[in-house]
């Protein structure tokens, strides 16, 4: 009867020893317990424990990462339903696609949902990525999370990419056409040197990417693959890492007098925070790690908790307020604009013109004048500067991190260089449109002189020789970052937007849509 008796009393506790199981520091009602809630939460113990209080203002991200996190957990979820019904094969993915609009329940809001958060989150990646440079948030020691967001940044364009083509239809397959076909670049460099035969760099990249020497069943289920399984897990790892590195390094950027501009706040709930050094104008010397004690010099040295708040509550509410922002936003935008599903592949009818991507036409406009340095080349020196200017950028100027523009100073350059880019980018690209270029002058030019001078490689003289200028007057490799980026930005949405509304068929130049040729 005893054993029977201890059954019926472990069945009675079962609720609460199966709550005990799962969270262990109990009901959320002090700090002690709201930090053991983030600390030993699988989900949430990523974040610190406590944040400050000036990593809560709007201003100081924006909400830019949350806002990405947020599409990209939509993605995935709207992803596996459109899964149970997509077929990734040539001569049945166009038909399941009209199947999930016209005939699934909700399918036609699912696929909605799906395409803008896609683009919605490439954009609001760029935008996260500009925000962080203009605080000077890729600063020591946070350089490496720059690199590991600029991987990131990759591998969302790669998601968006691979995605494009599942549709089957003539925008999917022209696009990923022009795609394979910048791959296929580098020819121009081997065809112009007459040793393609011997030596193909990009035939090679081509087959890669698509399997075949052409758009087909190869490169649908390749394309497939890499969108559902392998781009997703390597963001997901990426994504952990990102996070993982934003606490190690000390939390978000944020200016070095923060604290003083909050005040005195050396006290909670009547005792001392952190304690008080015997010497008034000391500094602290040691930091509080996980296991032990230990001198040196990490992002927690000389930080105190001072004016910094529980990450539960305060933090996860802001986490999903934004959150619940973002989806608001996505479902509005699936409920009112469908997603656009043009006719079924035909690679025999060619589209004219036929567009890449929208966050690709700058490099389809430059590649219009070069395949390779359009294609291959500048984009290279992009991702590779960009990738750089944390390790040559280390000047460490007061107030500088977590400061937009870097003060005063820096918000005169970001405006001049704004200036620059605009007049020097309208500038080259009404020449060409007016004037041509090498080979409307010379058509027996060696394809060699177009790809070493045309409107791309002006383009990253020109704000490089600006940048040099920049760094010269300031004397500072600050400013003169900050100058180079901002005609980057500034020069990527002028040419995303010359090619997205000015390009029409045989990419000639119209002022609107209906000034194209009628066939």
């Amino acid at each position: 009867m005893n054993g029977f008796k201890t059954f019926l009393q472990n069945l009675r506790e079962l609720p609460q020893t199966v709550r005990y199981s799962l969270i262990r520091h109990g009901t959320p009602s002090s700090d002690r317990a709201r930090s053991q809630a983030v600390f030993s939460n699988f989900f949430l113990h990523i974040q610190a424990t406590r944040v400050h209080k000036h990593t809560l203002k709007f201003a100081t991200t924006l909400g830019l990462g949350i806002i990405a996190m947020a599409m990209f957990l939509i993605l995935c979820i709207s992803g596996v339903l459109l899964m149970v019904y997509y077929k990734p094969a040539t001569d049945q993915a166009y038909d399941s696609l009209k199947d999930i609009i016209f005939v699934v329940p909700t399918g036609r809001m699912m696929r909605n949902i799906h395409r803008w958060a896609a683009h919605g989150m490439v954009l609001v990646v760029l935008l996260h990525m500009a925000r962080v440079f203009f605080t000077g948030s890729y600063k020591g020691p946070r350089q490496f999370n720059w690199a590991l967001g600029m991987v990131l940044l990759i591998l969302t364009l790669a998601l968006s990419f691979t995605g494009y083509l599942l549709p089957w239809d003539q925008l999917a397959y022209w696009a990923i056409t022009i795609g394979a076909n910048i791959a296929q670049s580098p020819r121009e460099i081997t065809d112009a040197l007459g040793i393609t035969e011997q030596f193909d760099p990009g035939g090679m990249q081509k087959t890669l990417l698509l399997g075949a020497s052409s758009v087909g069943q190869e490169a649908l289920i390749r394309f497939y693959v890499l969108h559902v399984a392998v781009l997703p897990v390597a963001l997901l790892l990426a994504l952990g890492v990102h996070f993982w590195r934003i606490r190690k390094d000390g939390g978000l950027a944020r200016p070095d007098d923060v604290n003083e501009k909050l005040g005195a706040d050396r006290r909670e709930h009547g005792r001392e925070i952190f304690p008080a050094l015997q010497q008034a104008d000391a500094k602290p010397t040691r930091t509080y790690g996980l296991m032990a004690m230990v001198r040196g010099k990490s992002p927690a040295v000389d930080r105190g908790p001072e004016h910094t708040v529980p990450a539960w509550p305060n933090l996860f509410y802001a986490e999903m307020a934004v959150a619940m922002f973002s989806t608001a936003v996505i479902v509005a935008l699936a409920y009112f604009l469908d997603a656009p599903l043009k006719e079924r592949a035909n690679p025999s009818v060619p589209e004219n013109p036929a567009k890449a991507p929208w966050y690709f036409l700058g490099l389809q406009e430059m590649v219009s004048y070069s395949a390779f340095m359009g294609g291959v080349g500048i984009p290279s020196i992009v991702v590779i500067g960009l990738g750089l200017i944390p390790y040559l950028d280390r000047e460490e100027r007061p107030n500088d991190v977590g400061v937009w523009f870097g003060g005063p100073e820096g918000r005169k350059v970001c405006l001049l260089s704004l200036l620059f880019s605009v007049l020097s980018c309208v500038a080259i690209l009404a020449f060409t449109v007016k004037y041509g270029w090498l080979r409307n002058w010379i058509p027996s030019i060696s394809q060699l002189w177009i790809t070493a001078f045309n409107p791309g490689t002006l383009f990253v003289g020109l704000y490089a020789a600006w940048s040099l200028l920049i760094l010269k007057r300031t004397n500072s490799t600050r400013m003169a970052a900050l100058a180079l980026f901002t005609c980057f930005i500034v020069s990527f949405f002028i040419l995303t937007y010359f090619a997205t509304f000015l390009r029409g068929p045989n990419w000639d130049f119209y002022w609107s849509q209906s000034d194209w040729p009628v066939h």
